[in-house]
């Protein structure tokens, strides 16, 4: 008999095991990624979201908190052909529903179909089809969820000391651990600051670059980042990974959009438009860049053609819509980061003459 239900946007019900008990809701997504359920499961871009692993087997090789990429479990629930023990022990001490031995092959065919939707989860000896369907009623879309960074951001500045070869001021839209260290690894100095951060916050570092993260949900509420990148567009180099490209993009005058079903897990093709070159890459996001503004497309999707990254030699920009610091994933795009300091080694220079 089963013990848990998911409750879908289209109307219907799966029955599932419980592994972790609770009630909760969140827009369904899934990814395709064969490891890194730990990297995945500690990702702040999956908040407010349903995650369901396409892999059918979850939690093979254990859970150890050295790979984790934030400090807490970030979707609102978690949906697998089959947890082991660890995982579901692991998800049940950070209080997140989980379920399984449910046919997450039909799941996925129907985000695919269908798009993200709304989905609701009830897990547990007194679950019910009726709470699950309560659930998923009272799901909101991504949009709606104005404050999202307000979870996932620090609340005050910190620093990342790396060794003081450059400055770089990281708006924290809910960044992942590895992107910090993958600077920090470079030689610099990583000032993280909250998602509402201000321009004088920014200024009174005086970055020799400014780093707008990745993180979850609509680009377009993340006012107080774009307010950031519009007061420094064009006097301070600038980055951005994942959200951090459609937020600087949105500051600089271009647009986004929702996509259907997003791009999630280890194995998306990026062609560089400048020397043909095709690199695997780790992405997670379920908004795109529509019009780049200003901006210079210089990658592409190989399966859909959407934009994978952007620059502009004018305003010292320089974004990449997947995660090149790649955990988990393929490790073809680190150079992104050498791309970055090398800006803030050209600001020294000139700041020197």
């Amino acid at each position: 008999m089963s013990d848990a239900y998911i409750a879908l946007a289209d109307g219907r019900v799966l029955e599932a095991r419980a592994r972790a008990p609770g009630r909760t809701r969140g827009e369904l997504v899934f990814t395709t990624a064969y490891t890194g359920y730990e990297e995945s499961l500690t990702d702040p871009s999956y908040a407010e979201q349903v995650l369901t692993f396409s892999y059918p087997l979850i939690g093979n090789y254990g859970v150890r908190a050295e790979r984790f990429e934030s400090d807490d479990v970030q979707p609102r629930a978690a949906i697998a052909r089959e947890l082991t023990d660890d995982v579901a022990e692991w998800l049940e001490s950070e209080d997140v529903p989980a379920v399984d031995h449910v046919d997450t092959r039909e799941i996925v065919t129907t985000v695919r179909e269908e798009g993200a939707m709304a989905c609701g989860i009830a897990a547990g000896p007194d679950a019910t089809p009726e709470d699950a369907i309560a659930e998923m009623e009272a799901c909101e879309p991504m949009s709606a969820h104005t404050d999202i960074g307000a979870g996932v951001s620090v609340t005050e500045p910190t620093v990342h000391e790396g060794g003081g070869e450059a400055t770089v001021a990281m708006i924290d839209c809910g960044a992942k651990g590895s992107i910090i260290s993958s600077l920090t690894e470079r030689g610099a100095d990583v000032h993280v600051l909250p998602y509402d951060a201000t321009p004088e916050q920014v200024a009174g570092i005086d970055p020799d670059v400014l780093f707008v993260s990745n993180g979850p949900g609509d680009p377009e509420n993340f006012v107080a980042a774009q307010e950031v990148v519009d007061a420094f567009a064009g006097e301070t180099p600038m980055a951005g990974i994942c959200l951090g490209q459609q937020v600087i993009t949105s500051a600089l005058g271009g647009s986004t959009e929702k996509m259907a079903f997003g791009h999630r897990g280890v194995n998306q093709p990026v062609r560089d438009l400048r020397t043909e070159k095709v690199v695997m890459t780790t992405q997670n996001h379920g908004y795109t860049v529509d019009d780049t503004g200003p901006l210079e497309v210089t990658q592409v999707n190989v399966n859909d053609d959407t934009v994978e990254g952007l620059d502009s030699e004018d305003l010292d920009v320089i974004t990449r819509q997947y995660h090149p610091e790649a955990n988990p994933g393929p490790h073809d795009s680190l150079g992104f980061f050498d791309e970055v300091l090398a800006m803030a080694d050209t600001t020294r220079r000139v700041a020197a003459d």
